[in-house]
């Protein structure tokens, strides 16, 4: 029998359910698929490369196009069909398609255009009642039809760094409740309590805090309404594994070097407060010896950072003023106009 190789396009901004069901009826009826996505800066702040990469990641038989020069005119006029119809057959080059998939207006065109029979699936909306209109509206109500995946890349996450007894814990709830929103308390407190001698946890121990502190922060990831407040990352455990220790187990030197891309805003909390002196802290000079050395690591690790400093008000009110102009996809240059 004849090959059969089908086609879907769109901008998928976000990825949604009603995209999926789409995909995965045309992999489940055809031979080959491929994905033609587009640049779509009119529509979403979201890079092609990180959309495409959800596609990749969600669906490795298909065949990903990344149409970085594609078209942006929208609607049924003669000109932008034609417009998009000659694009495609350009980008498709020699590749036969055999089926358009599309739940939209311009499956008939372009399957005309392919030669290939048009394929429309729920164009009703009527399983996968949602539109990427309507989840770029608000997230967070719509994000049953979205897979976690994509959910998590809509959430900006922002992370509290600093010595013990800097307000991190405080700082990242007070936020959370201020926002709507839910935030990562620093597993590794609760794990100390439990499983620490003589104040000591092995290498091993702090390698499985940096683990299990990543996976608690994904899940939150998927709880949290646009923004995720997360109070201390693998980078401070690596610290702590370097001096109590003298190293850090590699997968724990690695997951700290993660972390140095993983969130969109570092925030470091200042010692300017009074120390919390209590039973399981080891004093106000360890606080400020370790406070020098997590600043020196930032810098070293080249991550670019906020202090914060002043009563708990302050600090908030600084990092209310920072997300009202913050844009998660946006350069620093244009979200905060230098």
């Amino acid at each position: 029998m004849p090959v059969t190789h089908g086609l879907t396009l769109g901008k998928f901004a976000p990825l949604h359910h009603g995209h999926q069901l789409v995909i995965e009826t045309a992999l489940r009826e055809m031979d080959r698929l491929s994905i033609l996505i587009y640049d779509a800066p009119e529509t979403t702040s979201i890079p092609l490369s990180i959309r495409a990469a959800w596609l990749r990641e969600l669906y490795p038989a298909a065949t990903v196009l990344e149409a970085w020069d594609g078209p942006t005119a929208v609607g049924d006029s003669p000109e932008i069909k034609h417009q998009h119809e000659q694009y495609i057959l350009k980008k498709l080059g020699p590749e036969k398609i055999t089926h358009f998939y599309s739940s939209e207006f311009y499956g008939e065109h372009v399957s005309r255009a392919l030669a290939a029979v048009n394929r429309q699936v729920d164009p009703e909306r009527a399983t996968i009642p949602i539109s990427g209109s309507d989840i770029r509206l608000d997230p967070f109500i719509s994000r049953q039809f979205l897979h976690p995946r994509v959910y998590r890349d809509l959430i900006t996450n922002i992370v509290f760094l600093g010595a013990p007894s800097t307000g991190k814990s405080t700082l990242a709830k007070r936020l959370a409740d201020e926002f709507n929103t839910t935030w990562m308390p620093e597993y590794g407190r609760d794990y100390w309590e439990k499983h620490q001698v003589n104040r000591r946890l092995t290498p091993n121990q702090l390698f499985e805090i940096a683990q299990g502190h990543l996976e608690r922060e994904e899940t939150l990831l998927y709880q949290a309404n646009r923004i995720l407040f997360t109070d201390t990352n693998a980078i401070t455990t690596c610290m702590f594994a370097q001096a109590y220790h003298g190293t850090a187990q590699p997968q724990l030197v690695d997951l700290a070097r993660q972390a140095s891309t993983r969130y969109d805003l570092f925030f470091l909390c200042d010692v300017d407060i009074p120390y919390d002196d209590t039973w399981d802290r080891s004093g106000d000079v360890d606080r400020l010896v370790f406070q020098k050395q997590i600043y020196a690591d930032l810098l070293q690790r080249k991550i670019p950072f906020i202090t914060l400093r002043g009563s708990l008000d302050e600090r908030v009110k600084t990092v209310e003023k920072i997300l009202a102009k913050f844009q998660k996809y946006s350069s620093l240059a244009d979200t905060f106009m230098f």
